[in-house]
């Protein structure tokens, strides 16, 4: 089967600009939860906001598609809400079978998300939260038809019985645009990050 690409429009200088300020405006974004999740191991500047620094992948249909994330969260109000920064550094390739060989499915971008989290488990050294929210891509491609996008997500964050160290948490994360234009594959990534 032969797939059909459409040729796409060239951008206005207006479209140009916003796709140079987004970046800038997320990187600055970015520079600013990390300057804030140094000072937070010396003094709590919003109350029981918890800032993260990580690491992750991404993957698609449990197959991977070897793209680095490098995700800053800001969780607050007992992890009840999170606004995330996320470097997707790396392109995003994968092989199928329809199309008989490697195709790259996103270049890299930058995003950001922000959710709310309910806790569905609550245990003395770990939590299960729900989270759901939305999400913006500095870019469009073959994964996401549009920049933004519903975010969900399912976590376990591990603590310590005696509040002692950092939190460590484990998220899977998907953001789609529920098929209101196509593509929408779904970008789909997990962190691990260590809470400040």
């Amino acid at each position: 089967m032969r797939m059909r690409y459409a040729k796409r429009a060239v951008p206005s200088s207006r479209a140009r600009a916003r796709r140079v300020i987004a970046p800038l405006t997320i990187a600055m974004l970015w520079l600013k939860m990390l300057s804030a999740a140094s000072a937070a191991a010396t003094l709590d500047f919003c109350g029981g906001c918890e800032p993260s620094l990580g690491i992750g992948g991404t993957y698609h249909f449990w197959g991977r598609t070897g793209g680095l994330v490098l995700p800053a969260t800001l969780t607050w109000d007992q992890g009840r809400y999170e606004l995330g920064v996320f470097r997707f550094a790396s392109a995003q390739t994968l092989y199928e079978d329809a199309w008989g060989k490697t195709r790259v499915l996103a270049e890299p971008y930058w995003g950001i998300s922000a959710s709310r989290r309910w806790a569905l488990v609550k245990q003395p050294t770990w939590r299960l939260y729900f989270g759901f929210g939305a999400s913006y891509k500095t870019q469009e491609d073959a994964l996401n038809s549009t920049h933004w996008n519903f975010a969900s997500q399912l976590a376990v964050r591990l603590h310590h019985r005696r509040g002692r160290g950092s939190d460590m948490e484990f998220t899977i994360r998907h953001w789609s645009n529920a098929g209101i234009r196509t593509p929408n594959r779904g970008q789909d990534f997990f962190t691990v990050t260590i809470t400040f």
